[in-house]
């Protein structure tokens, strides 16, 4: 699995790195700002972004999993993370769960793992 981290603390960066690549995750990258992000989201394809909600650079660092959705990346699984989950609106919550700083690494080990709930139309599919 191919990792974009969102990150803009070096240290909670860098945990978050060597905990997924620890875990056997192929491609951990990181960056600090809203600009680095979206410039190598344009250069790369991801399989999931761990997204740090408040930014050095950008207060609202959810525009970047609004472009991911924009673009239907509907394959890339979008982890928010933040110390103030209050300050998500809802209709940006609906993109993806919501994991509260400080938190334990596997839990995002976890989360990025956990394969999604299969929809109403998948159901039907099966049938």
């Amino acid at each position: 699995m191919r990792v974009l981290v969102v990150e803009d603390d070096a240290v909670l960066g860098l945990t978050i790195e060597q905990s997924l690549t620890r875990d056997g995750f192929a491609t951990v990258s990181i960056c600090s700002s809203a600009q680095c992000s979206l410039a190598r989201l344009r250069e790369e394809t991801f399989d999931a972004v761990v997204l740090d909600v408040h930014l050095a650079d950008s207060n609202d660092g959810w525009e970047i999993a609004e472009l991911v959705d924009a673009l239907g990346s509907e394959d890339v699984k979008i982890v928010f993370q933040t110390g103030a989950p209050g300050d998500i609106p809802d209709h940006i919550r609906e993109l993806g769960p919501v994991l509260t700083k400080p938190y334990d690494p596997e839990i995002l080990r976890a989360t990025l793992t956990q394969k999604p709930r299969a929809g109403l139309l998948a159901a039907l599919r099966r049938r």
